[in-house]
C-alpha cells in the first residue's frame, strides 16, 4: 500500500522529508524536479541521511562523509560500501506518494 508524502506543492526544489514506510524510515528529496525517496540510514553506521547535502544527484551523509546516488542507492563515496534501499514515487493528481518496496 503506498504511503502519502503529500501535495507536490508543500515539496519546493532541494526540500527533505521523512516518512514511514512499512517500519522503516525513508529521507523524500526533490532534486531537479524529481522526487527520490531512500532508506533514511546510512549503511556506514546506521546515522540518518534526512538532512544531508544534496549534489550531482547524491545524498551525502553528514556524520562520515558517504554519498549515495539518489536514483540507485549505490554508495559513491568511503567509508560506506553497501547501498541503501531505493523506493519508487508516483504522483497522483498533484499528491505525493511513495511505493514500499
Amino acid at each position: 500500500m503506498r504511503v502519502l508524502v503529500g501535495p507536490v506543492t508543500e515539496f519546493p526544489e532541494g526540500s527533505q522529508t521523512a516518512v514511514e514506510v512499512d517500519g522503516k524510515s525513508v529521507v523524500v528529496v526533490n532534486d531537479q524536479g524529481q522526487f527520490y525517496a531512500l532508506r533514511n540510514n546510512c549503511t556506514h553506521q546506521d546515522y540518518p541521511l534526512l538532512g544531508g547535502a544534496v549534489s550531482l544527484g547524491r545524498i551525502k551523509c553528514e556524520k562520515h562523509g558517504s554519498q549515495f546516488e539518489l536514483t540507485t542507492g549505490k554508495a559513491r563515496v568511503l567509508p560506506a560500501v553497501k547501498p541503501v534501499a531505493v523506493y519508487r514515487t508516483s504522483i497522483d493528481a498533484g499528491v505525493l506518494y511513495v511505493l514500499p518496496l
